[in-house]
C-alpha cells in the first residue's frame, strides 16, 4: 500500500478535498513541484494552472488555480488555497 499524507484543497467558502493523498502535482511560481508522504516542511506561492491529486484507490482528481494560491505543507500534511 502506498503512504499516504491528509490534504485540504480549498477556496474561500469552499472544501473542495479533504482526505488522505498520495501525491499531489502542484503549479509553484518557481516552478511545477510534488508533494509525497513525508515530504520536507514548506510554503509556496502558486501559479495559475491546474492541481492533480492523487488518492489511494488511484483516483486522479484535478483543481484549477485560476490566479495564485498558496500551499502549506508539515508534519505529513498540506493545504492547497486557490
Amino acid at each position: 500500500m502506498a503512504k499516504t499524507f491528509h490534504l485540504t484543497v480549498a477556496k474561500v467558502g469552499e472544501n473542495l478535498f479533504d482526505g488522505e493523498a498520495v501525491s499531489a502535482t502542484v503549479p509553484g511560481v518557481e516552478g511545477v513541484f510534488q508533494v509525497l508522504a513525508g515530504h520536507e516542511a514548506f510554503v509556496s506561492e502558486l501559479a495559475a494552472g491546474d492541481v492533480r491529486v492523487t488518492t489511494p484507490d488511484d483516483t486522479v482528481h484535478s483543481f484549477t488555480i485560476s490566479d495564485h494560491g498558496i500551499a502549506e505543507v508539515s508534519y505529513n500534511q498540506a493545504t492547497i488555497l486557490l
